[in-house]
Parts: C-alpha cells; sequence; structure tokens
C-alpha cells in the first residue's frame, strides 16, 4: 500500500504517529521559510508541512508542486498551531520527512474545488476531473448507499436479485428501441431493453415469486433537459399479491430508504385517483408540499357578459395566501408567463382580496364587489390573498395552471428539497387515445391489468376503463410505477386486440409471453422507482446528471468520450449495413 491512512481520518489522537499519505495537491502555499500543501483523497484533506529549516531540499522539491500533482508523502502527526474547525483533520498537519511525486499533471480547464468555475459541458467534457470536486463525488456516495441500502431492504424482505438479458427483442410500443445489428445473423437486429417487463412477468410464471434487480433500461427517445438514453431502475415483481400488498411494501421500501440514507421518518403515504390529481392539481404527479389546490369555478364567474368565461369549458383558480403584496409589475410578469410556449395560455385574470374587504380585480368592469366577494368565498380566500384564474378547454387549462402553480411555488419558496411528501396516484386509465395514430395506446403497457369491474367496457367505452395501476410521486416527481398484471392469456389477447394488434402481430410479438400464461401463471403484479430521480431527490438536487458518473448531455451525446461515432467501413460490412 502506498499509504497507512486516508487523508480524512487522521486527528488529534494521532498526533507523533509516523504517517504514510497519497493523493492529489488540492492548494501549495508558498510562506518563504515553509510551503504548506492541501494533500486531497476522497476521503477528505490533510494540511502537510514543509519546513526550510529542517529540510531546505524537500521544501524547494513541495514548492514546484502544482494543483492536482499526486503524490506520496512520509511523516509525523503534529498538532497544528493555527487550527481549522472546519474539517476533520483540521487539528493536525503532517510534518514531512520524504515526498515521492506519483505523477505531474497539467493544469486543469477549471478549478477542483466546490464552487468551481467550470461550466456543465466543460466538467461533463472532463468529467473524472468533476468527480474529484466534494459535490460530485457525495453525490455518487449518496447513490452508492441508495443503492446498498435498497439491496438490504429487499433482501430482508425475502426477494432474489435475478439478472435478465440486455440483447432482447424489438417491440414498436413505447418509445423507440435502441437497435444492435447481429453479425451472426444477417439482417437482424436486437434491442436494448427499456424495462425487463416481460421477462419479470416470466420469472413470476417461473415461481420466482419475490424478484428484483437494479437494471440499466435504454430508450431513444427525443430528450428533455432532465432525461438520459440510458438510466436505471429498481425493478420489482411479486407474484399471489394483490394492489395493496405492493402499496404497502414499496412504502416499506421508501421509509427505509429515507430514514436510513436521510435520518428523515415518513409518515403518512396519502392516496389520490388520477381523477381527482388531475381536478385538483392539473398533474397526475401533484407537488403536496404546498397548497393551491384548483378550484373550480364555472358557477361564480359564468353569464356576466365575460367572453372569456362564458366561452370556457372549465373556469378555474388557485388561492396564493398573501399573494395581494403582488405589484402590477409582479401580476404583468405572471401573466406574461403564461403566455409563452411553456404554459400555453391566453391570459390570466388576477383578483386581490385587500385588507379592507374589498376587491381589486383584472376585470372589474365585468364583475361587480358582491361578484368577487363570491369569488372568494368559493376559493376560500380571505383578506391579503390573491386569487388567479385561468379559463379555456379543460385539460389544456388544467394543465397551464399546474404549470403556473409550481412556479410561483418556486417562486415563493415553497418547495424546500428537505421536506419529502410521497403520494399514491391510483385508478389511471387503462387507455389513451393517440390522435396520430387513430388509436387507443395503453397509458403504462399493454401488459396492465384493468380493474375488474370495468372490463366488461373495453367494447362499449375504452376510455372508462380503469387501470389496475399505480404511480408513487415525491415532490412532484414520479419516482415509481407499476401495475397488477395480467396473467390470463384470453384477457392479454383481448387487450392486444384494444390496442390495434391483429393475431398474427401480438403472437409475433408477444408469442413466448402467452404461451407461458398456458401453463400456469400466477396472479402478479410490480413496481419500477427511477433510481436516478431518487437519487436526485434524496440528494436535493433537481438534476439526475449530478447523481450519475458518466451522463450524457442535452443532444444524448458522451462529450467526454465523444459518443455516439461512426464506425469504420469493414465494421458496417461484418454488419451487412450499408450507409445512404
Amino acid at each position: 500500500m502506498l499509504r497507512t491512512n486516508t487523508c480524512g481520518e487522521l486527528n488529534i489522537n494521532n498526533v507523533s504517529e509516523k504517517v504514510s499519505l497519497s493523493g492529489w495537491v488540492q492548494k501549495n502555499r508558498d510562506l518563504g521559510g515553509m510551503t504548506f500543501i492541501d494533500l486531497r483523497d476522497r476521503y477528505g484533506i490533510t494540511q502537510l508541512n514543509f519546513n526550510m529549516e529542517d529540510h531546505a531540499l524537500l521544501c524547494e522539491k513541495a514548492r514546484k508542486l502544482g494543483r492536482e500533482f499526486v503524490i506520496q508523502i512520509e511523516g509525523e502527526v503534529v498538532e497544528r498551531s493555527s487550527k481549522n474547525k472546519n474539517i476533520p483533520t483540521g487539528e493536525i498537519e503532517i510534518k514531512v520527512t520524504k515526498l515521492t511525486i506519483l505523477n505531474n499533471s497539467k493544469t486543469p480547464p477549471f478549478t477542483i474545488e466546490d464552487e468551481t468555475d467550470g461550466g456543465e459541458e466543460l466538467r461533463m467534457k472532463y468529467r473524472y476531473l468533476d468527480i474529484r470536486r466534494n459535490p460530485v463525488k457525495e453525490n455518487l456516495m449518496l447513490r452508492h448507499r441508495v443503492s446498498t441500502e435498497t439491496r438490504k431492504y429487499l433482501d430482508s424482505q425475502g426477494f432474489c436479485e435475478v439478472e435478465t438479458p440486455y440483447l432482447i427483442k424489438s417491440t414498436p410500443e413505447g418509445a423507440r428501441d435502441f437497435v444492435v445489428p447481429s453479425r451472426m445473423n444477417e439482417g437482424q437486429f436486437y434491442a436494448l431493453p427499456q424495462s425487463p417487463q416481460t421477462f419479470k412477468q416470466l420469472l413470476m410464471v417461473a415461481g420466482m415469486d419475490k424478484y428484483y434487480q437494479i437494471v440499466k433500461c435504454f430508450r431513444d427517445e427525443d430528450l428533455r433537459a432532465d432525461r438520459q438514453p440510458e438510466f436505471t431502475q429498481i425493478d420489482c415483481e411479486m407474484a399471489f399479491v394483490e394492489q395493496e400488498d405492493i402499496l404497502n411494501m414499496f412504502e416499506g421500501l421508501c421509509r427505509h430508504l429515507l430514514k436510513e440514507v436521510k435520518g428523515v421518518e415518513l409518515n403518512e403515504f396519502p392516496r389520490m385517483t388520477y381523477d381527482d390529481a388531475m381536478k385538483m392539481y392539473g398533474s397526475d404527479k401533484p407537488d403536496i408540499r404546498f397548497g393551491m389546490k384548483f378550484i373550480e369555478m364555472n358557477e361564480v364567474c359564468k353569464q356576466n357578459n365575460f367572453v372569456l368565461f362564458d366561452s370556457a369549458e372549465l373556469v378555474v383558480g388557485i388561492t396564493v395566501k398573501g399573494g395581494d403584496s403582488f405589484s402590477r409589475k409582479q401580476l404583468d410578469k405572471l401573466i406574461d408567463f403564461v403566455k409563452t410556449p411553456q404554459v400555453g395560455a391566453t391570459g390570466l385574470v388576477y383578483c386581490k382580496c385587500n385588507e379592507d374587504g374589498t376587491f381589486k380585480s383584472s376585470v372589474d368592469k365585468f364583475f361587480s364587489q358582491e361578484d368577487l366577494n363570491n369569488w372568494a368565498d368559493t376559493c376560500k380566500a380571505s383578506s391579503g390573498d390573491l386569487i388567479l384564474l385561468m379559463a379555456g378547454e379543460t385539460d389544456k387549462t388544467r394543465k397551464a395552471l399546474s404549470t403556473l402553480r409550481l412556479h410561483l411555488a418556486e417562486e415563493l419558496g415553497l418547495r424546500n428539497p428537505q421536506e419529502f411528501a410521497p403520494l399514491w396516484v391510483l385508478d389511471f386509465p387503462l387507455l389513451e387515445w393517440d390522435v396520430d395514430t387513430n388509436r387507443y395506446h395503453a397509458m403504462h403497457h399493454p401488459f396492465t391489468s384493468p380493474k375488474p369491474n370495468d372490463i366488461e367496457k373495453l367494447d362499449s367505452d375504452p376510455a372508462a376503463v380503469r387501470a389496475n395501476a399505480y404511480d408513487l410521486v415525491m415532490n412532484g416527481n414520479e419516482i415509481g410505477g407499476g401495475s397488477i398484471r395480467i396473467h390470463d392469456k384470453e384477457l392479454q389477447k383481448l387487450m392486444f386486440k384494444h390496442l390495434g394488434f391483429t393475431e398474427e402481430q401480438a403472437k409475433d410479438q408477444f408469442g413466448f409471453l402467452m404461451e407461458a400464461f398456458e401453463y400456469g401463471a400466477p396472479p402478479h403484479g410490480g413496481v419500477a422507482f427511477g433510481f436516478d430521480r431518487l437519487c436526485a431527490i434524496m440528494g436535493e438536487k433537481e438534476s439526475i446528471r449530478d447523481f450519475i458518473a458518466f451522463p450524457k448531455n442535452n443532444s444524448g451525446r458522451d462529450v467526454m468520450i465523444d459518443s455516439p461515432s461512426v464506425i469504420d467501413e469493414q465494421q458496417l460490412t461484418e454488419l451487412n449495413i450499408k450507409l445512404r
């Protein structure tokens, strides 16, 4: 070993010990007769002391060390005269007697400090340097702890970790697959899995009644700011269970993770139907850390000759507590915000509930003080509050108001990242209509079971059929989702029919699963957690990239290794691929 100790463990109890340390030069301070170096490794920083009187040549050598040089030292632990209470090793330093340079370093393209001068793209290009910084290193350590504690909990509950294939069959449902050409099977392709879905169902048929896997998944979809083409799931499945069993099991996982990793005790896991979530929050993943629930206002807003309201399918509002302090400039900024493409609204109506009991709105010429008082009563608004209203087609208006609600919460500091508010959203629609393809698609996936009482509606009213599906939401983010699966061949055939599959297509793509159902498939269901997102929430950050060792950028590129890239002609020939 090139060290007896790490740079984060020595303290006042180690004084007079002879030690050897290795690491990177964080800082080099030349004070004339003495030189001080901060030596850094994964575990912390230790100050090194080089004294010109004791070791002149050694001190001269130390002065020439640049940032990020890799060195090994030997010396004695001594008490520092000027202590640093901000670090665990701040009471001691090493009086160096031997210095070995293990490797030189070029000047880094950005400072290896907690607060760096490197932009995101630059730091991604030199990610191996970025990981040396405490914030990134600590994020990866948190990810490690979440992974370890996940395995501890699931192992304690009798789950068995089983690896499933990465080279599988492509299916057209859902997002686009990444495809892999097969050299030995000319003209044929594997796909990388978007999920181990069918394999974990087959494991239930196989009798592995509690399965889990922390697994890489892949989706070749248009990227948004916080999406990655490859991501990690905590993938789980259980046999001989009902929905309640799964909800209880994975509430337990969340409680365990928050307690062991963050020291946070979660209380209740409230439950809400999909319909109620859309009606009260305009979102199937509502952030319930703060209020501002939607209030439907049709009854008190229509029939006043105000065309915007009278022609709308829905008039809906929120109450902003203490919002009458908003200036006209602030209100104008909110109106401009809702008109941006990301929101897509045509406008915003406001009403201030003044402290003196009067009301001031942006539509005073259409509504009397009595009308506005009815607004306040309906919204349960008090003096000092602000009412904000939107109107239009129901789904579009709810979505726009949901975006405004989150924007206001951000502006008002109501989204505390140190607060954790879980929520189960239940009873999703089984199917959703896709305008582009002019047919129904599975809202989750084709193997989700309909609610037993709704099966008869599949032919008469498909949009009204509810799924035996559930999502776990945390702080306005979906962190997990799953369902009770179809385990009956005839019901699965019926589901494929309503999704527009011909019998031949269903057999070609999923015949292996249908055949497995003929050999005694048990009732089963499961859930998959977005591991990257879960780590980001527990790490109190917005971006999942902060918790991935080597992430892709917004274009799906790895700028560090310059991937994806072209391959040479010989490889293309072997794969029987011709580029246009």
